[in-house]
């Protein structure tokens, strides 16, 4: 029987050649010329777009930006504004989200939940996914093609279709609150460190969760190290005062020149003081 398929497989495949070199093309210099000339009209394409969205920006050519850039930010051109306000990195409102054809792999997040089993909705589940669909080549041999004749692989193309569009349509429509996780860490917080009956400090714990600064920063085994950012657990304990922490925040670079860390002026007195608060109070678990 595999001699049979084999044998049969050999034949269609010199049938195949011998078609080909009666009625066909081969790939060089033909198929190759076509897909150049299709990659140069799509780079022509995007080199156009680029071009107008640049000169049709008002002010874009001739240098104008209240903000110092190249171009007006609050006048669009053809095709909409050269780019907008600033990045802020003291947003407390903005939630990052994927672009869409990751929707399904953002929504997966949702379901499987971290750490227990986040590595295998998000890497194992693809990983099979694709391996499967890399070797269904070498597992279907038959020559049959008509859909209705192959009723397993209809199925399963369908059902990968469904739930690829449900976590897509899920995963866009998905709500999110910036900082949940980060926050369920702030009563432990104020409790290690004596400071839970000091409003402003609590509140500037808030706001050291949501922010970003355990982005960089580890507070009690909370947070990453990233560019040499230091722990906060005991930052108190140094004594550098409200002040101090509060010029800091606002200019880390003018406070340490050559500091990577990003300003938070845009956050406000309050804000700042608060945050102040809050590390001049971390003196370490009492």
């Amino acid at each position: 029987m595999a001699e049979d398929r084999v044998a049969e497989r050999e034949r269609v495949f010199q049938q195949y050649k011998q078609d080909v070199k009666e009625r066909g093309k081969p790939f060089y210099p033909y198929a190759m010329f076509h897909d150049t000339v299709m990659s140069l009209v799509v780079v022509v394409v995007i080199i156009g777009l680029a071009v107008i969205w640049k000169w049709t920006t008002p002010g874009a050519h001739t240098g104008f930006d209240p903000h110092g850039g190249t171009g007006n930010p609050d006048q669009a051109g053809w095709l909409g504004k050269l780019y907008d306000e600033p990045a802020d990195p003291g947003t407390i409102s903005f939630v990052p989200r994927p672009d869409w054809y990751f929707y399904f792999l953002f929504y997966l997040l949702r379901i499987f939940k971290w750490p227990d089993s986040v590595i295998l909705g998000t890497v194992g589940l693809p990983t099979i996914a694709l391996l499967l669909l890399i070797a269904l080549p070498f597992i279907d041999l038959r020559s049959e093609r008509r859909p209705l004749r192959r009723p397993v692989a209809v199925v399963g193309a369908i059902l990968v279709v469904l739930a690829m569009g449900i976590l897509t349509y899920r995963g866009a429509t998905a709500r999110e609150s910036l900082g949940t996780e980060n926050l369920t860490h702030v009563t432990e917080w104020a409790q290690k460190q004596g400071f839970a009956g000091n409003k402003e400090a609590v509140a500037g714990a808030k706001l050291f969760a949501v922010v970003g600064c355990l982005n960089c920063h580890t507070y009690l085994g909370t947070g990453s190290h990233n560019l040499g950012a230091p722990e906060l657990t005991a930052e108190g304990a140094k004594n550098k005062g409200i002040a101090f922490q509060i010029a800091h925040l606002k200019c880390p670079s003018c406070v340490n020149p050559g500091s990577p860390m990003p300003p938070f002026a845009s956050q406000g007195p309050k804000n700042l003081k608060a945050l102040a608060t809050f590390l001049e109070a971390s003196k370490g678990p009492k």
